[in-house]
């Protein structure tokens, strides 16, 4: 299930700058952050077995190109990209192939998996380094599509495909998402503090793959450190700058990212491809730095680990498919109070319910909440206060829409726009009869594609 609102609801101060730009909607949640933004990335010693799962990105799952008893090395090929929308899948360690199984997954899923056994072993497999500057911007889209990139914002959509917009669509603006919006998490604020001129060299990559001149770092003005930093190191880059954005949820949403940086807006079922714009993460952005300076494929994840159920928060760098048990024991284990293990944020992330689930390529955050942190109220008839309404930065209107759902009146919610939500659980959070609406938004989305798909094939 999803954990949209888990945690209690109040209000703090931010830090803010004038002329900080937004959206419309959105709720100011407490950002919780103080419990890891001033942790240093730490690197996790790798584990003795790894499960890497073969759907680590959107679109169709890798095909194994390993069997049991393969050696295989880091950063070796053991799952190719198998079609448009996939991605290739590298090991992050060297040792052997025990073998490739149905696996528990952090989306709350069973997917195959490829089993490895850990070595002492540490031979490489590393790309050859091309020249950032003397690089073609095919070149580019060609080393990330064979780095495996995925995105690091949350659906892990192939990166080389975001790279590769449509010939009749022309593209104004890459824009990097600096915002991290979701309580807790800071993963990207520690990039950006550690990794300032690696991130812009991964902008400025992004901005010759896409043939664009310009380029924006968004940032949300509760991170002073990280706007200053940025600020100093694109000086040299007259053609980049850094937005201050309003910190406010879900303000780095894509369609809310662009409203706020360019005034322009995404119609629905439209992408950002269609307002000129393209959109990456930072962590996406170092990636393809490090795919394409160095060499090196995606292999890592870096993710937050936090909350006041764990013992020692922390934020790290662990290789892909390390798994989640392993995790918490690295970080001292979770307390006696702790009631609920999420991956990702509290507003969009997914409960855990089977902590040998490995880390994938796109999470972001480990949150281990207690009782206090988690919003687990009766739920009350709807009190038609319009709350939520006002809140949905999308002008949806999710009491109804979660009422159709329910009512399993799936043709009415896709009239009413049903598919265009993105999830973001704003409405749930801001309910007070505590109605888990963007469940579900969630379940009839699925029916009413469901039924899309079936149109589509008659």
């Amino acid at each position: 299930m999803s954990s949209n609102a888990v945690y209690s609801k109040i209000e703090i101060d931010m830090f803010s700058f004038n002329h900080t730009k937004t959206f419309k909607g959105g709720i100011h949640p407490s950002d919780q952050k103080v419990l890891t933004e001033n942790l240093s990335f730490e690197v996790m010693p790798n584990p003795k077995q790894i499960t890497i799962p073969l759907t680590q990105h959107l679109g169709k799952p890798a095909k194994p190109i390993v069997k049991k008893g393969s050696e295989v090395k880091v950063g070796e090929i053991i799952a190719e990209q198998n079609g448009f929308i996939s991605s290739p899948i590298h090991s992050p360690v060297a040792g052997k192939v025990l073998k490739i199984i149905a696996s528990a997954t952090v989306i709350g899923f069973p997917k195959d998996a490829i089993v490895i056994e850990s070595s002492e072993a540490n031979e490489h497999v590393l790309m050859s380094p091309l020249d950032p500057e003397t690089v073609t911007p095919q070149e580019i889209r060609d080393r990330v599509r064979d780095a495996g990139i995925v995105g690091q914002g949350g659906a892990a959509f192939p990166t080389y495909v975001k790279l590769s917009p449509p010939p009749d669509k022309k593209i104004d603006v890459a824009i990097l998402n600096g915002c991290e919006c979701e309580p807790y998490l800071t993963r990207d604020y520690r990039y950006m503090l550690e990794r300032t001129d690696d991130l812009i060299s991964g902008l400025r990559l992004i901005m010759k793959a896409v043939g664009v001149e310009k380029g924006a770092i968004g940032v949300e003005d509760n991170k002073p450190e990280a706007i200053n930093k940025l600020k100093k190191a694109v000086k040299k880059h007259s053609n980049i700058s850094v937005e201050v954005l309003k910190t406010k949820y879900p303000q780095g949403a894509e369609k809310m990212l662009i409203k706020a940086v360019t005034g322009k807006e995404v119609p629905p079922g439209k992408l950002p491809f269609d307002v000129g714009v393209v959109i990456q993460n930072i962590g996406t952005a170092i990636a393809i730095n490090d795919a394409v300076v160095k060499g090196e494929p995606q292999l890592t994840a870096a993710l937050t680990v936090s909350g006041l159920g764990i013992n020692k928060p922390k934020n790290l760098i662990v290789p892909i498919g390390t798994p989640l048990a392993e995790i918490l024991d690295y970080c001292g284990g979770v307390k006696e109070n702790a009631a609920k293990v999420i991956v990702g944020g509290p507003m969009m992330g997914v409960a855990q319910y089977d902590f040998s689930a490995p880390v994938m390529k796109a999470t972001s955050g480990i949150l281990v909440l207690t009782e206090d942190e988690v919003n687990d109220h009766e739920e009350t008839p709807c009190l038609r206060c319009g709350k939520c309404v006002d809140a949905c930065p999308l002008n949806l209107t999710p009491t109804k829409l979660a009422r159709l759902s329910s009512l399993e009146k799936f043709e009415e919610a896709e009239q009413l726009g049903i598919t265009v939500c993105m999830e973001c659980g704003t409405c749930t959070y801001t309910c007070p009869a505590n109605i888990p609406l963007v469940q579900w938004i969630r379940f009839g989305k699925q029916k009413v594609m469901a039924l899309q798909r079936e149109r589509q094939t008659i």
